[in-house]
């Protein structure tokens, strides 16, 4: 006769789902989430139950949002202050669902505004819930501060910039590990094949310009572009101007692009814009995650930014020295930028002109992005998703 099987005892815990709850604030964290609830089901021993809010690609990986991302996902201070009495609503009914929930982790996703706010909601009703915070606000540029308070309310946080785990010691943060970021997944989309190295040596050179993806970039910045391009052209020949428009803005940029004095063709998509990364001999960039696909490409880049009269004057609260991604993880300054009254055409095409021939200014970014490579390797072998929910899983001792 078998003897009675324990109540409540390994086994059990193996076949008890473990119930996570998943908060992202936008659409770049949706892309996050879904990748990160793919891992955790790989590698977790129990079976999951997932709830919270996120959008399709989540949705499609079994969370049922609570309400749709449209509802929080507004940038800008005129959209957020019309939102605001739903913004603050959704607060109020994703942290009260979580405490329903009663989860065995709260993990939130980016979006700090309001993933923030949830967070502290939760952790006040429930003391004892581990909570993670996947993508860490910029601490280390701007209202420092922000590391130390988070430790009232989130136990780890998960770097995307190898950098964020000395600066959230540094600045009396939470925990902090670098579980690398998700453009390492997509490594070898940026990489040049044979072809790729060959166009890049040919003439006329392959220009590629990214002016943002917000209208207010495209305003502010397509104008110096133009004229920066049409100094490049006079200065050194024949050039081959592509330009990966963003669907929303591409009618925008159609027309203003129509104006410049060099001829450009508009791409559209990721496939032609991944192509032509893998064929830039040079870049002309808005400041933004797109300098980082640029430097895995390793395609040297000048990177302006215009900022409004106020924006300009509050500069002396950023504490970094750079506002460029590659130059903040490898700590050089290879890449140059030109920001506010900085960013004319002729200080652009003049930054541009050396790069476009074997100078010791190309040679210095080239280095710079090898090292990059390095520096944003993760030594574990793993992707970044998985890396994640390794800690998330060891943390609340589900491995």
């Amino acid at each position: 006769m078998k003897p009675p099987r324990a109540v409540g005892g390994a086994s059990d815990r193996r076949e008890t789902p473990l119930r996570l709850f998943i908060v992202a604030g936008e659409h770049s964290g949706d892309q996050l989430g879904f990748k990160l609830m793919r891992a955790l089901r790989r590698l977790s021993p129990r079976p999951l139950a997932f709830a919270g809010v996120g959008g399709d690609r989540m949705e499609a990986e079994g969370l049922r949002s609570l309400f749709p991302l449209t509802d929080i996902a507004v940038m800008g201070i005129l959209p957020v202050i019309k939102r605001l009495p739903t913004v603050l609503r959704r607060i109020s009914e994703t942290a009260a669902a979580a405490v329903a929930f009663k989860p065995d982790a709260l993990i939130i996703i980016d979006s700090p505004d309001f993933t923030h706010r949830v967070a502290r909601r939760v952790r006040r009703r429930l003391p004892g819930i581990p909570v993670i915070d996947y993508v860490s606000p910029t601490v280390w540029a701007w209202r420092t501060g922000r590391a130390k308070a988070m430790r009232a309310y989130v136990d780890h946080v998960l770097a995307l910039l190898p950098f964020e785990p000395a600066a959230h010691a540094r600045l009396g943060g939470p925990t902090c590990t670098y579980v690398g970021h998700p453009l390492i997944e997509r490594i070898d989309e940026f990489r040049p094949l044979p072809q790729d190295v060959d166009r890049r040596r040919e003439e006329p050179p392959v220009v590629v310009v990214l002016p943002g993806s917000r209208h207010s970039e495209i305003r502010r910045l397509m104008d110096d572009f133009g004229g920066a391009l049409e100094r490049l052209q006079a200065s050194y020949g024949p050039l081959e101007v592509v330009l990966p428009a963003v669907d929303h803005l591409a009618a925008e940029i159609e027309a203003r692009a129509a104006a410049w004095p060099v001829q450009v063709r508009i791409l559209r998509g990721e496939a032609e814009k991944l192509a032509a990364f893998r064929r830039a001999r040079v870049a002309l960039a808005a400041s933004g995650t797109v300098t980082l696909e640029l430097a895995l490409a390793g395609v040297p880049t000048v990177v302006a930014y215009r900022v409004t009269p106020v924006e300009m004057r509050l500069r002396f609260l950023i504490k970094v020295p750079s506002i460029v991604l590659p130059n903040l993880v490898t700590g050089s300054l290879d890449i140059p930028e030109f920001i506010g009254d900085a960013c004319t055409p002729e200080r652009l095409a003049a930054a541009l002109l050396p790069l476009l021939r074997e100078t010791p200014t190309r040679q210095a970014q080239t280095d710079a992005m090898r090292r990059l490579d390095a520096l944003m390797s993760l030594e574990s072998g793993e992707v970044p998703s998985e890396c994640a929910a390794s800690v998330i899983l060891r943390h609340i001792g589900a491995l």
